[in-house]
């Protein structure tokens, strides 16, 4: 039985991809400079006899055939960027590269992607169609490499008709999934506010323009866009990060600038709140005697999940893991450039249960000690590969 060898060959597997990942682990690399993750890719993939091709100057795209007739087409992803934070981990695989950390599960998606491939490689014999392996750079820096793999043909001869992917989560227990229908994460955009006024003596502020009480007021300001201008039913978030008034004690600044992001998962809405978050907050300096340059930088778009091929892949997975093991994820205002994927194919991104109380094993995504249950590997190998054949009406 199909599944039952699965998940024999899974395990089986399951030394090899949990050291891929802790090497991987150790030997982190940013956005666009994963040249030895790229290299220990290809060596994997021509180990195991997979033909790849270079793509997005460190992404790799690998193409496995099933020997039996047909014309189905797939595509299966993962991501391999690490984040700028300082591991702070005491484990045998912590991070070697200063200031650099899989502290989003990159290593994860990509040692099990790899050992996706070994077990899709090993049974090729029985099943027939093709799989597309998307070893994607820079998930984590705006524009996104998903983006640039979609440029250079990731999705062209052939074309898929269904891309799948996941993401780890310490907030689920290992041994578990969750997926959502229809919209799933939110859009990504920054927002870059530089404000104008008159800088001068604080002792004098009746000579001056102010521009830090301008940009006050326009932080408060912008919080009507989400409470009062966006319907309650459309999540929004807009946040102001960072704030920069380079003045002193006594010295008011000429200037003022902000930094942000605004998420939503309503693309009309998206574009209508860009206008209001110009108008708002040119219009409020303005009222106030200074002036406001607003720049919005238009990011990833917001996920959505295919419903038909979601609710399917939960059948199967409830088959693999069992179903009180599938379970339903809430909406996230966190944002994934594989939502670029989703709109040009039928699209599933699911999350990877890793998290372990027992284990200590609870630190979130982007954290210094973010870590995995290894155990997860076990899992998310056998269970993408029996996805991506099933996917291929095998």
């Amino acid at each position: 039985m199909l599944l039952a060898r699965i998940k024999e060959l899974a395990r089986h597997i399951y030394p090899e991809v949990r050291q891929q990942r802790r090497y991987l682990h150790q030997h982190p690399e940013l956005s666009f400079h994963e040249f030895n993750t790229c290299n220990y890719i290809k060596e994997v993939l021509d180990k195991n006899g997979i033909a790849w091709t270079p793509i997005a100057d460190t992404g790799i795209l690998a193409i496995i055939t099933g020997d039996l007739p047909s014309d189905q087409v797939i595509a299966l992803r993962a991501d391999i960027d690490a984040l700028p934070i300082t591991e702070l981990n005491n484990v045998p695989y912590k991070s070697v590269q200063a200031g650099v950390m899989h502290a989003c599960g990159h290593d994860a998606h990509t040692s099990s992607l790899l050992g996706v491939a070994s077990i899709l490689q090993t049974l090729k014999a029985e099943f027939g169609g093709v799989v597309k392996l998307l070893f994607q750079p820079a998930e984590e820096v705006f524009p996104g490499g998903a983006t640039q793999m979609l440029r250079e043909g990731a999705f062209e001869n052939p074309r898929p008709s269904a891309i799948i992917g996941q993401h780890v989560t310490p907030t689920l227990p290992v041994g578990r999934i969750a997926l959502r229908k229809g919209r799933f994460m939110a859009s990504m955009d920054e927002l870059r506010i530089t404000v104008r006024g008159k800088g001068g003596h604080g002792a004098q502020p009746h000579q001056n323009i102010d521009p830090v009480i301008i940009a006050a007021h326009i932080i408060v300001a912008l919080q009507q866009v989400v409470s009062r201008r966006s319907n309650p039913a459309t999540p929004s978030v807009l946040s102001i990060g960072k704030v920069i008034a380079d003045g002193s004690v006594n010295v008011v600044p000429d200037s003022v600038y902000m930094e942000g992001t605004f998420r939503t998962m309503n693309e009309a809405w998206r574009e209508e709140a860009h206008r209001l978050i110009a108008k708002i907050a040119s219009g409020t300096a303005e009222t106030m005697g200074g002036t406001c340059n607003v720049e919005i930088r238009k990011g990833y778009p917001s996920l959505v999940n295919n419903e038909a091929l979601t609710e399917q892949i939960r059948v199967w997975a409830g088959k693999f893991l069992g179903e009180e093991n599938v379970g339903d994820a809430p909406l996230w205002m966190a944002a994934e450039d594989f939502a670029y994927y989703t709109e040009h194919a039928d699209s599933c991104f699911y999350l990877l249960g890793t998290g372990n109380n027992e284990k200590g094993i609870t630190s979130d995504l982007h954290t210094p000690t973010f870590d995995i249950d290894e155990s997860a590997l076990g899992l998310s190998t056998g269970l993408m590969a029996y996805i991506a054949i099933r996917l291929l009406g095998n």
